[in-house]
């Protein structure tokens, strides 16, 4: 059997597992749409936030950005990993015990606004927005290579997919999808994983291995790698280059945007009890350890063997020909990835050689995004391995998409139209609206998808520096601070995000002024501060303004300050309070 065939017999049986569940867990009432009727059982629930956490930005982008980013990079796994640990301990809980449904009914009852009600509703959804966007360029990069049709297209099937299962089933459908999924990536994550472990260092555990001397060498893999790379002229693997804080500033912005993403914090709402909450926080976290403890030994040993890979015969003066690029079974997977436009070659000196080094010189080009999905054609493993990596791709960009699709529908039609445009709306017709609502976030996302402004891992960087200014301070300052008002925490948000979307934008080069069109990620406007990392500041100004704010204004009501204590005190964690 060729290999396209066995991508669409696995990719069309995950698919066909993912619909029938959403038939079978339909909702078919609002609290099923948006909390999945408050019923899920804590390890279920903690293996949907797993899938719904681990996004295309972890399985497919993150190894990647670290395979080439190195010691840099390893801020997202900090960053990730100890933001996740944060939005368990001090966030989650106190949520669940409110009781409600969405982060912006929280922030709108908390301070007593609908105007701070509607300014998290913007919030949220311009965080979730950009989110989404890394997921469905993570879908396109998949679909582009194993089903073989371009990237556009790969997006349309993706978004239909999404559409189907988070718009029939909603939190209840997509909580039991995402079961599935999460079951489905792990595997397509770990067993590629095992296999090129066996075969660079002989130690079946890959973390372990990234450790372990390389067979090729006897040295430790990484010393390995350290070599391999200094003979191409590139930066040593671990190596900091990045500045102290740029990568102080970005570890803590990724962990405080994930404290303050609302499409995690939303699957706490779906356990029964407070009590829940927690247990289902400590499985997400074992769940999601499976995947971090695994992405740094696949992105070290993806590059040990792209270099290979490039230079057969393990001195870095024989690169591989053209000759053997175009008749070589065994790279095969670069003519594949070739043909998406993701990998490219040019012979620039017209030797017939193909160089991968540091220098101008440089002949290969890379995206950052193909390495995981491409790693197992890389090292020559069986076809249903590639074709399940393809299926765990886009089971993580997938699961992710419909959880941020599921926070923006569920603001818009509770937040908005049930909360303040239409009160009186019946359930049906609430119902309706989240749908709709939802089908639209979909066609939006999926048109951004198809200009997203960097790799996924790096577009996903921006959303939690979005959410990291804007949402978290807000949440931070609701659970634990009584004295913030309504004022306060409208002239927060609006700060935070207003002076984290000015710095991307300039940043980015998208604002249309003279010379800021060569501002990127390697020339930093303010210090040695990226785009990727303002979140922190943007955060520190939200905290800041709405402090002075409130203090310069009313307290707040003593019904909302007891509401406060109230939220603090653990009497009932072992029963759900509804106020």
């Amino acid at each position: 059997m060729d290999q396209f065939t066995l991508n669409l017999i696995v990719v069309g049986a995950t698919f066909a597992l993912y619909i029938g569940i959403a038939i079978w867990a339909r909702a078919g009432s609002t609290s099923e749409f948006y909390a999945a009727g408050r019923g899920v059982h804590p390890i279920v629930n903690g293996m949907a936030t797993g899938a719904d956490w681990m996004s295309a930005a972890s399985f497919i982008s993150m190894a990647g950005i670290i395979s080439f980013g190195g010691y840099n990079t390893s801020a997202y796994l900090m960053g990730w990993t100890g933001g996740y640990v944060l939005l368990a301990m001090l966030i989650a809980p106190y949520l669940r015990k409110f009781g409600k449904f969405t982060v912006p009914e929280f922030i709108g009852d908390r301070f007593y606004s609908q105007t701070a009600r509607t300014v998290a509703v913007i919030c949220l959804i311009v965080a979730s927005l950009t989110y989404v966007i890394g997921q469905m360029t993570g879908v396109g990069v998949a679909f582009s290579r194993f089903l073989e049709v371009d990237k556009t297209t790969g997006l349309l099937i993706g978004a239909a997919i999404v559409f189907f299962y988070a718009v029939i089933g909603g939190m209840k459908g997509i909580t039991y999808t995402q079961v599935a999924q999460y079951v489905v990536l792990i595997t397509a994550y770990t067993i590629p994983a095992i296999f090129i472990s066996l075969k660079l260092t002989g130690n079946p555990v890959p973390p372990l291995g990234l450790f372990a001397d390389a067979k090729s060498t006897g040295l430790p893999l990484l010393e390995t790698l350290n070599g391999m790379l200094a003979d191409l002229g590139f930066a040593e693997y671990t190596k900091q280059s990045d500045t102290t804080l740029n990568m102080f500033l970005f570890t803590v912005s990724l962990m405080i945007g994930t404290a303050g993403l609302p499409h995690v914090i939303v699957r706490f709402f779906t356990v029964p009890t407070v009590a829940d909450a927690r247990s289902s926080a400590g499985w997400a976290l074992v769940f999601i350890a499976l995947l971090y403890l695994t992405a740094p030994a696949v992105a070290a040993m993806a590059r040990v063997n792209l270099i290979d890979t490039f230079y057969p015969n393990g001195t870095t003066s024989e690169a591989v020909s053209l000759e053997a690029i175009e008749n070589d079974a065994n790279l095969d997977w670069v003519r594949n990835w070739e043909q998406t436009g993701l990998l490219g070659f040019e012979d620039k000196n017209g030797d017939g050689f193909i160089q991968y080094n540091g220098s101008a010189d440089n002949e290969l080009t890379v995206n950052r995004d193909i390495i995981t999905l491409a790693n197992p054609e890389i090292a020559n493993l069986p076809g249903w391995v590639i074709a399940l990596v393809a299926a765990g791709g886009l089971a993580a960009a997938l699961s992710t998409a419909a959880g941020l699709l599921m926070a923006i529908s569920s603001a818009v039609s509770h937040d908005l139209i049930k909360s303040q445009i239409n009160p009186s709306i019946s359930e049906k017709g609430e119902l309706l609206s989240a749908r709709i609502a939802m089908g639209v976030a979909i066609l939006v996302a999926t048109y951004l998808g198809m200009n997203p402004p960097g790799f996924a891992a790096q577009t996903v960087a921006l959303a939690f520096g979005l959410a990291a200014s804007s949402i978290f301070p807000a949440l931070m300052m609701g659970i634990f601070s009584k004295r913030v008002n309504n004022k306060g925490a409208v002239a927060g948000m609006l700060a935070g995000l207003g002076v984290t979307v000015v710095y991307i934008f300039l940043h980015k080069g998208w604002f249309f002024i003279p010379g800021t069109a060569s501002f990127d990620d390697s020339n930093p406007l303010l210090l040695s501060i990226k785009s990727t990392s303002f979140g922190a500041i943007g955060a520190a100004i939200n905290f800041a303004v709405a402090y002075v704010v409130s203090n310069a204004t009313d307290e707040p009501p003593v019904e909302i300050q007891e509401l406060v204590e109230s939220i603090r005190i653990p009497r009932g964690a072992g029963g759900a309070v509804d106020h």
